[in-house]
This record gives structure tokens, C-alpha cells and sequence, in this order.
């Protein structure tokens, strides 16, 4: 004979948890149940945060850049934004985005001499942004093309990404990514 006596006990909590963590109440938006007790007071909400000029930068900083405006205001029928979300990267603000914008002008400084002499390999890219300070085993670079490099500096909670090519060098710099360490890009969702 198998005895579960055990396991039915152990489930009666889990149970009276499960109710209390789905609400059990009755009140629903726009009932007036309880418009006679005490008022509440609205609960607080996250403040955008506040960038100010970073050094070198015009004194109206440009608005930070979002998702596609372009597409429809009403979110896709598929999810698809909200079950890629993950893969969004968060933007900095105050003093972390001005020091994110000094460290791209540093990187796209120390990159683009290997630019002007046509060095795309990804070993004089590592080497370029290690002479700036930042660990060899945060920095990554790949050969993206004949003539091109990828990178990803991981100094989380600063992270540095971008590319060099024939006609440009680019960088950017962001907080990292919802639900996942470091600078990488997750490729799995939450």
C-alpha cells in the first residue's frame, strides 16, 4: 500500500498559498465597494529619470532613442515586442550615460587609426580596447566581413558594443539587458 497522507498535507498549504498569491476578493475597477471607508492615496509611480548635459554635449541632450516609432501604436496581436522584450537593451541616464558617451568617444578615438590603415582583424581591434584599460576577458571581437569588426566591451553596468568598417567606426553604449548579468545579448527568454 502506498501512503500519500504526506504529500495531501504538504499540498493544503500550497493550495491556501496559491489563492491568497491569485487574490481572492470580489472588488473589481469601478465598484464602489468601499466608497464610503477611508480614501487611499494614489500609489506612486516610477519618475522618468532625469538626463542632464554630459560634458562636451549641447545643452539640450537628444531625446533617447526608443523601439521603432514608426509602427502602430497598439501593441502586436502576437507578442512579439513583449515576448522579445528581453532582448531590448536598457539605456543609461544621468551620470551613466555620460559615462557612456565618454567611453564610446574613447573606443571610436582608440579604433579608428586601425580604420584609416585598413586593420579589420579582430586581434588589433582586442588589443586597441585592452590598451584602454578594459580586461582582455571582457573584451570581445569578431571579423564581421572582409573588411569589417564587431565588439562588445562588458564593463557591466556599462556596456560598449558596436562596429568598425571601411567607412565608419561606431560604438554605443547601454546598462545591459532585462533578466540577464552582463553585457552579452541573451538569446533565450525569461
Amino acid at each position: 500500500m502506498i501512503r500519500t497522507t504526506g504529500v495531501r498535507l504538504g499540498m493544503l498549504p500550497m493550495a491556501v498559498l496559491a489563492m491568497l498569491a491569485a487574490g481572492c476578493g470580489t472588488h473589481r475597477p469601478g465598484d464602489n465597494a468601499g466608497a464610503d471607508g477611508p480614501s487611499r492615496t494614489a500609489a506612486a509611480t516610477p519618475s522618468t529619470p532625469v538626463d542632464f548635459p554630459c560634458p562636451g554635449e549641447s545643452p539640450t541632450p537628444t531625446p533617447p532613442t526608443t523601439a521603432d516609432t514608426s509602427g502602430p501604436a497598439a501593441p502586436p496581436t502576437d507578442h512579439y515586442a513583449e515576448n522579445h522584450g528581453f532582448m531590448v537593451p536598457f539605456p543609461l541616464h544621468g551620470q551613466h550615460r555620460c559615462d557612456g558617451l565618454a567611453a564610446v568617444g574613447r573606443v571610436e578615438g582608440a579604433l579608428e587609426p586601425l580604420r584609416k590603415r585598413g586593420d579589420f582583424s579582430p586581434e588589433s581591434t582586442r588589443d586597441a580596447l585592452t590598451g584602454l584599460g578594459y580586461s582582455a576577458g571582457n573584451v570581445q571581437s569578431y571579423q564581421n566581413g572582409p573588411t569589417g569588426v564587431s565588439f562588445l566591451i562588458d564593463a557591466f553596468p556599462l556596456c560598449v558594443e558596436g562596429t568598425m568598417s571601411r567607412d565608419v567606426t561606431q560604438a554605443d553604449a547601454f546598462g545591459g539587458y532585462p533578466d540577464h548579468p552582463g553585457c552579452d545579448r541573451p538569446t533565450g527568454g525569461h
